[in-house]
């Protein structure tokens, strides 16, 4: 059986262009804790809000309830539900999974098939993010239900492996209020957060904890220009701009260049900031050369 192919044929409703990845969150959710936990079974009611967040942050504007998924995704041979009456879903409905006590997991033979070829995991979802998600959320979507994907395309466990904090966007987005720690923006679709991530100071691959002292709310662009070392954080909190960089545009200049100096926006009071020596980490091993004056 080709899972890899099964994966890119999911079965889910299309007109005329209209997103329905209800089945591709669920089954993306379902290979990370695969990965976390092979013999785990995923409790309807203990995953609810987290199925409920994706499809509110990741999905279309027509919401539907996690329980869609849950049940329907049973039909494309990827997944099992069981619950207290026994093998099989009760139903699409929210109230009879939850009351049944409906657990879900991935298909027995693709467990059995994920065991003797880890990298399986990782091809189905690298499809599953091409087939269904555009490049840029790729990383962040990742980030938001736990797979490690580089572990999960190489096959390859390391003797000391670390498991990213899944809880840490959320800490971090709170600490600082729902804005850039930059340049304050806080926009917002309803009431989910857009544009807004949890930069780490010191990276996560070089050590760099899962904590809020060792991170940053900042907008998508300022956090790729803090990774790539254009923007940095110095004494006092204060944001540092390379020398480096080059930006002859007004935006270039209102965005980036206008930073300098300034002091960080958060976090909120009874939160400590960046820890010192995560922010010597990352002035030593990431921001190119001198910062501009004030």
């Amino acid at each position: 059986m080709d899972w890899v192919e099964r994966t890119a044929r999911l079965r889910q409703w299309t007109r005329s262009g209209v997103r329905a990845p209800h089945k591709p969150l669920l089954l993306l959710y379902a290979l990370s804790r695969f990965q976390q936990d092979s013999d785990g079974a995923l409790l309807y009611s203990a995953v609810e809000e987290d199925l409920g967040l994706l499809l509110a942050e990741y999905g279309p504007r027509n919401r539907t309830t996690p329980a869609y998924p849950f049940h329907h995704l049973v039909s494309d041979g990827v997944w099992e539900v069981r619950s207290e009456r026994g093998p099989g879903s009760p139903g699409s409905r929210v109230g009879e999974l939850r009351a049944s006590g409906a657990a879900g997991r991935l298909a027995p033979e693709l467990r059995a098939a994920l065991r003797r070829e880890p990298s399986l995991l990782g091809r189905m979802a690298r499809v599953l993010l091409d087939l269904h998600f555009p490049p840029s959320l790729h990383g962040e979507l990742c980030e938001a239900v736990g797979l490690a994907l580089e572990e999960a395309e190489t096959g390859t466990v390391s003797a000391a492996r670390r498991r990213r904090d899944r809880r840490m966007r959320d800490l971090v987005l709170t600490a600082y209020e729902y804005q850039c720690a930059f340049c304050g923006y806080d926009g917002r679709i309803g009431a989910v957060p857009v544009g807004l991530e949890a930069a780490h100071v010191r990276w996560w691959a070089f050590d760099g904890p899962d904590d809020v002292e060792n991170g940053l709310c900042l907008c998508s662009l300022h956090h790729k220009l803090f990774d790539k070392g254009v923007l940095g954080l110095g004494e006092g909190h204060r944001i540092l701009v390379s020398q480096s960089f080059v930006g002859r545009s007004a935006a270039a200049r209102e965005h980036v260049v206008a930073l300098a100096g300034r002091p960080v926006i958060g976090p909120q009071p009874g939160v400590r900031p960046v820890a010192a020596d995560h922010r010597s980490w990352h002035t030593g091993q990431v921001f190119h050369g001198d910062p501009r004056p004030a």
